[in-house]
């Protein structure tokens, strides 16, 4: 098992045991049932990079392409447009159009209007021990402005530890088993943040952590998670295993502009199939 499938099984029994229902929940499924979850407060996950623990999961197949996909259409490209998003193979944002084409002002366009990836990499570099380097999608002005679905992953936290970077990213909500859990999509991707950015300022990656403020698991994805933790047992029973890494071929001092997906290289992953279907509140 990896380390990330290891917090999943723990976090999975944690909230069925210990956790607690909502209350007439704002999201809903597609057939507009309301979309209830089970959920506990304060959750922490870390990971030293530098260690070979990088965040994915085997339980199931991760999207890990896409979600590096959309990490450039926040930090890289920095875009809310729909179509934008889409060229880029990021389609899951369609339900959050606020009717003009955009998720509204938020993500990318907040990145874009304060220039938060440029500042975060200039005072890595000139200020590299200095304790304010902190990206925030959460800008009041921005989420006035416009309707749209409040950034959910929207605060990081850098500190530069001698050769290491270090990174945490704050979350003030998670669908735990299709994207906030250990070892699932927002993991990879900020990990996979922390990996570019470590490269354009000449840094090694060091240690990852995760705080999500509430993590749930929606009523729907009972079943699913049960079957999670099966597998669990059956990766469990395997014993130790090669660790998969996400692996970037890129030169150290290069331009954050210059990535591409074929930068990246996931070794040694052979997640378990077949994949699980979810059906998403919204």
């Amino acid at each position: 098992m990896t380390k990330a499938d290891s917090y999943l099984v723990s976090d999975t029994h944690n909230i069925l045991d210990n956790g607690y229902w909502d209350e007439d929940p704002r999201p809903v499924y597609p057939d507009g049932t309301p979309a209830h979850t089970i959920s506990v407060n304060h959750v922490t996950r870390s990971y030293d990079l530098d260690k070979g623990e990088f965040p994915i999961s085997t339980l199931r197949p991760q999207a890990w392409k896409t979600g590096i996909r959309e990490i450039f259409t926040i930090y890289q490209r920095s875009t809310n447009v729909l179509s934008e998003m889409e060229e880029m193979g990021v389609t899951w944002w369609g339900p959050w159009d606020i009717g003009d084409g955009t998720i509204g002002q938020r993500y990318g366009a907040t990145v874009k209007r304060y220039d938060l990836i440029h500042n975060l990499i200039d005072d890595i570099k000139k200020n590299p021990y200095g304790r304010r380097k902190i990206v925030s999608l959460w800008q009041e002005a921005d989420l006035r402005e416009t309707p749209g679905l409040p950034p959910c992953a929207f605060l990081t936290i850098w500190n530069v530890r001698g050769e290491f970077l270090d990174m945490c990213l704050i979350q003030r909500s998670g669908d735990m088993l299709t994207a906030s859990g250990a070892g699932g999509i927002n993991e990879i991707q900020y990990a996979s943040l922390l990996l570019m950015i470590a490269k354009v300022t000449g840094k090694k990656p060091g240690k990852f952590t995760h705080f999500v403020a509430n993590e749930q698991i929606y009523d729907r994805h009972i079943d699913n998670a049960h079957e999670i933790l099966r597998r669990g047992e059956e990766q469990a029973a395997k014993g130790e295993e090669e660790q998969p890494f996400l692996q970037l071929n890129k030169e150290d001092g290069c331009a954050f502009e210059d990535f591409t997906i074929d930068d990246f290289e996931m070794v040694n992953y052979h997640p378990i199939k077949p994949q699980l279907k979810f059906d998403l509140g919204i």
